[in-house]
């Protein structure tokens, strides 16, 4: 698998096929949103995000985030996986 893939890629893997494609475009829109930032930011910007997206009826099944974040780790290096599972971890506690 070449481990430089275009940022944007991940949207094209065939995993994603047969998501929604409004929730497609939004985690689009949350990329693009989220580019730049630091992890002391993107923590922060995802929660929120997360919270905006539930009061608007929007929310993803568990296989749906299971894939999304497979789908995320494809090509990363083992500290890049690392701290996205770190991240991942906060997340969960906060809920």
């Amino acid at each position: 698998m070449d481990t430089k893939q275009k940022p944007d890629a991940w949207i094209n893997n065939p995993k994603l096929a047969g998501m929604d494609m409004s929730k497609l475009a939004m985690l689009t829109q949350l990329a693009e949103q989220g580019k730049g930032k630091s992890p002391n930011e993107l923590l922060p910007f995802l929660m929120s995000a997360a919270s905006q997206n539930q009061k608007n009826g929007v929310q993803f099944s568990s296989q749906e985030i299971e894939t999304i974040i497979q789908v995320l780790k494809a090509g990363k290096s083992p500290e890049e996986i690392q701290r996205m599972d770190r991240m991942l971890q906060l997340i969960k506690m906060m809920r």
